[in-house]
């Protein structure tokens, strides 16, 4: 798993165009437009776009094509929590593609989307069954990405009532854990794995914390060293959030946490790049 995660990373770095910036953005966009219609369109004509939007394996194979990509756009509700779960949605995403980069990002989204629209091809030919799916579960392994990276993040939920991110991570493991209960009880064991399967995605990019806890060795050494990737990623995650104008893109210090420190733009790389004085000479140039 390390092997393919650093295989991505360098993909990435090779590549620093590639990617969909504020993917999340437009992700949200769509899903806003599609509630909107949903709401005039049901009140005035009962018009229920919504069906047409879901993926469906017998749809798509009859003609829908675009079920393939619209799912991602269907909205978990019609109601004024649709908003709430919006907001959520580009906060959460907004924030993985700040820490891993707009490519690592679309890759992990589109991992995510396409591992729903195999596993939905698969239960249709092998037990010839048309799973109708949305995004939801993509989505709510965001959550857990999020927790996972940011644990002690503090949110308010529904503006109101603040709560850390590890906290909410472990009410998703639990709406994950009645979704498989109640999808095998209703004797729907190919609904059931759906779950599992955005897990899957979530354990491939940052499953990390699991395996070397279920590695002796390495659960061994968790105890009695700490942990320095979370504190990177807990001290990346508080400098983005203060406002600065210049920020090193080796090390991370921006203006407004050293205002004393030189910062300066390279002129060899390709766009415009700003680090600070120890790194100007001492880095990996971009390129086209």
């Amino acid at each position: 798993m390390k092997s393919l995660m650093n295989k991505i990373d360098r993909f990435c770095y090779r590549h620093p165009r590639f990617g969909i910036p504020n993917l999340m953005l437009y992700v949200v966009i769509g899903n806003a437009i599609v509630w909107l219609f949903s709401l005039f369109a049901s009140a005035n004509s009962g018009f229920n776009i919504l069906e047409y939007l879901y993926f469906s394996p017998w749809h798509i194979l009859h003609g829908e094509v675009w079920r393939i990509i619209t799912f991602i756009i269907y909205p978990n509700s019609t109601g004024f929590l649709a908003l709430i779960a919006f907001y959520f949605y580009y906060f959460i995403g907004h924030t993985l593609e700040q820490q891993w980069g707009s490519g690592k990002f679309t890759i992990y989204f589109f991992t995510g989307v396409l591992l729903t629209i195999l596993y939905g091809f698969f239960v249709y030919f092998v037990f010839h069954m048309s799973l109708g799916v949305s995004a939801t579960y993509i989505y709510f392994s965001m959550f857990f990405s999020f927790a996972t990276l940011f644990p002690d993040v503090q949110v308010l939920l529904f503006f109101i009532i603040p709560i850390k991110m590890k906290w909410l991570g472990i009410v998703d493991a639990v709406f994950f854990l009645i979704s498989v209960v109640n999808y095998v009880l209703v004797g729907n064991y190919a609904a059931a794995l759906l779950p599992i399967i955005a897990v899957l995605n979530y354990l491939l990019f940052c499953g990390d914390w699991l395996f070397a806890y279920l590695h002796p060795a390495a659960r061994r050494r968790r105890q009695n060293t700490v942990n320095f990737k979370n504190e990177v990623r807990r001290i990346r995650y508080e400098q983005q959030q203060k406002p600065y104008t210049r920020r090193c893109e080796v090390c991370g210090r921006t203006d407004a946490d050293f205002p004393d420190l030189e910062f300066r733009y390279c002129s060899r790389c390709a766009g415009y790049h700003c680090y600070c004085i120890d790194h100007i000479n001492n880095h990996r140039h971009f390129t086209e």
